[in-house]
């Protein structure tokens, strides 16, 4: 088989997703994989129209020092602060990629060729600081086709719709719950009004909702199995497809409200769903398993290069996967629950952890970049 007929039998699974309106992103980014070109032969061979960045995969990229020792130099002898220099490189790579991806983005009108990055994890309870850390990064970034990353705690809501008022695309992170992701939503459409009142073109301003998946099942999963009943056994591996598919419901029934539908006469955007944390961590489940079960329209799947290429190898597109059973969606997470494992708690659980662990991924980066600032001679503070 030549390089071209394999790539083309490789790619049908990820061209019939994206066929059935799914956008496919890839969640990871480094200097390495911009400067290799292998972001570039990700967007040509695998239907990649995006790039999302997290505090964890900054600090597995830099954290490694691998293409970064000249801009550390460089930052060194300008003596600047350890917070400084991870801004300057996370803001570089995200800048460069999202250059590689201008043409997507054209091609798309805006609704694809995007590259998210974070705010401080350190802010996700701070309102106001997250809305000025959103405006410093857009005005770092400086590329149309960025969107800022802002975790959907409670205090990140207000900083949702102000940041959306102001014009900024936004990229919302971390959301388990169905309740918290109807918040959301409608953050996003408080945004849109605000910037509808200062006159900004809402034709202009996208966003994506990051509904989180597999650490869903995880934390579910392992109540299941210590319960151990066969009613417990058998509804592993079911509730974060449950939870996502009544999150697509929520999606629907929100966005063909009438608030919406005055947002839209105004050429409003859609803010899309996007399935996050799409990676599978239990072996004994299909490695496909959070893309071939969550293809709906209007969706993004943001996934790891490993997924990536499961699904490319070997993934399953059958067609929409996620609209046909609400009402057995809603039976699989009653049925949990009555096993005495409480919704409410889990998601509230896994919101916690997502901001703790990605706030200890940034100080890990914090130190990564101190050390190697520190063996150039300067006192990195």
């Amino acid at each position: 088989m030549t390089d071209v007929t394999e790539a083309i039998a490789t790619a049908g699974a990820l061209k019939r997703l994206a066929d059935e309106g799914v956008s496919i992103w890839l969640d990871d980014l480094s200097r390495k994989r911009i400067a290799s070109g292998n972001l570039a032969d990700l967007i040509e061979n695998r239907n990649v129209v995006g790039v999302t960045t997290n505090p964890s995969i900054f600090q597995a990229a830099i954290g490694s020092g691998e293409g970064y020792e000249e801009q550390l130099t460089d930052l060194a002898v300008r003596g600047v602060t350890v917070d400084e220099a991870v801004r300057m490189m996370t803001t570089a790579d995200v800048r460069a990629a999202a250059d590689i991806l201008r043409s997507v983005y054209s091609a798309s009108e805006g609704r694809d060729g995007r590259v998210s990055i974070e705010v401080d994890p350190r802010l996700a309870h701070q309102s106001e600081a997250t809305v000025a850390e959103a405006k410093q990064l857009a005005w770092l970034v400086d590329r149309p086709n960025v969107m800022i990353k802002i975790p959907a705690t409670r205090a990140g809501l207000p900083a949702i719709t102000e940041v959306i008022g102001l014009g900024i695309s936004v990229n919302v992170t971390l959301i388990f719950s169905l309740e918290r992701y109807r918040e959301v939503m409608a953050a996003y459409l408080a945004g849109l009004e605000k910037a509808r009142e200062r006159g900004i073109d809402l034709s202009t301003i996208h966003s994506v909702a990051s509904f989180f998946v597999s650490r869903v099942d995880s934390e579910i999963d392992k109540r299941l199995t210590a319960l151990g009943t066969d009613e417990a056994l058998a509804l592993k591996g079911r509730a974060a497809l449950a939870n996502a598919r009544l999150a697509y419901e929520a999606y629907e029934e929100v966005f063909a409200s009438e608030r919406w539908l005055a947002l839209a006469g105004d050429n409003a955007n859609r803010q899309r769903p996007l399935w996050a944390s799409t990676g599978v961590k239990d072996p004994a489940y299909k490695d496909t398993l959070y893309v071939d079960e969550l293809v709906a329209p209007g969706t993004v799947n943001t996934m790891p290069e490993a997924t990536l290429n499961a699904v490319a190898d070997h993934g399953e597109i059958t067609g929409d996967t996620v609209t046909g059973d609400y009402a057995g969606a809603r039976a699989d997470l009653d049925a949990v629950e009555r096993l005495g494992i409480s919704y409410d708690g889990i998601v509230q659980q896994l919101e916690d952890e997502g901001v703790a662990k990605f706030e200890a991924a940034w100080q890990d980066l914090l130190d990564a970049v101190a050390k190697s600032l520190n063996s150039k001679g300067v006192d990195a503070r």
